[in-house]
């Protein structure tokens, strides 16, 4: 009974979880947050039960007023939208990147292959223009994303395959605008891609912990995580190298307490017929 008194305790309202929300897609804006790490935070602020967990999730970003006002860079040179272009050959961006205005992407008889599960999205959404002749374009994104794919294919496809975070949730949106003649244009989430070594975070381990006192289930591990060095420092995983096999994930859970369901980044789902999509 003590527990429900402490102020940890007490549980979060509504307005507290948006509000951490709004408070996580500035620190994303200004450069603190991958859109990984975005997607990740904002999932746990809508299923957290309590103030502690919500305090936990943003205790390394400051509150508004504590960081200088950002400096605005100067404008990227040249039109407005930065171009990925594979042409009887591969274009591939992957890894820590920054995403500062809208993107294209063009591949003929050839494959253009987008990474945004590390990229640090300043735009606030994401905006791809992905036309394909003969060739693949793929854009890879942390499930729990929105996606609005729109356009056409002609003796092509276009699809999306992306776990949706619970209705509800105001998550990050990812806007594709597709043309795919006898090519394809499809966007996937990062259970069906690459496993990715994902950096150990103190938020996460103290986070944990505060749902292990208060009795509340815990999410599946989305990939595995870097355990921390003997100087804080992330060391490799022993048993999941990038581009390693994929460990074994948990399934959807709905949260007991009514806040939507883990949809499990880690999802592994049934074998398919875009299996092989996989690694490309």
């Amino acid at each position: 009974m003590g527990r429900v008194t402490e102020p940890g305790g007490i549980r979060a309202s509504d307005a507290e979880r948006e509000a951490v929300v709004e408070r996580l897609k500035i620190a994303s804006v200004e450069g603190r947050l991958t859109l990984g790490e975005l997607t990740e935070r904002t999932e746990a602020a809508y299923t957290a039960v309590t103030r502690a967990e919500l305090d936990v999730i943003t205790s390394d970003i400051p509150r508004s007023g504590e960081a200088p006002a950002p400096v605005p860079g100067p404008r990227p040179q040249g039109a407005g939208r930065r171009w990925f272009v594979g042409v009887l050959g591969d274009s591939k961006r992957r890894g820590k990147w920054r995403v500062d205005r809208q993107l294209g992407a063009v591949a003929v008889m050839g494959d253009v292959v987008l990474d945004l599960r590390e990229a640090e999205v300043r735009t606030g959404e994401v905006d791809i223009v992905a036309t394909a002749v003969m060739g693949d374009v793929k854009i890879i994104v942390p499930d729990g994303v929105e996606v609005d794919l729109q356009g056409m294919a002609i003796m092509g496809g276009k699809r999306v395959e992306v776990d949706p975070a619970p209705l509800g949730m105001n998550v990050p949106v990812i806007r594709v605008h597709a043309y795919a003649v006898m090519g394809d244009v499809k966007v996937i989430g990062h259970s069906r891609a690459e496993p990715l070594k994902r950096a150990w975070a103190a938020w996460r381990q103290q986070w944990h912990e505060v749902r292990r006192d208060l009795g509340m289930p815990l999410p599946p591990q989305p990939y595995p995580v870097q355990p921390p060095g003997p100087y804080g420092h992330a060391q490799p995983h022993p048993q999941a190298p990038y581009g390693g096999p994929a460990q074994p994930q948990g399934l959807h859970g709905q949260d007991p307490h009514g806040r939507g369901h883990w949809h499990g980044h880690g999802y592994q789902r049934p074998a398919g017929p875009y299996d092989d999509d996989r690694g490309r």
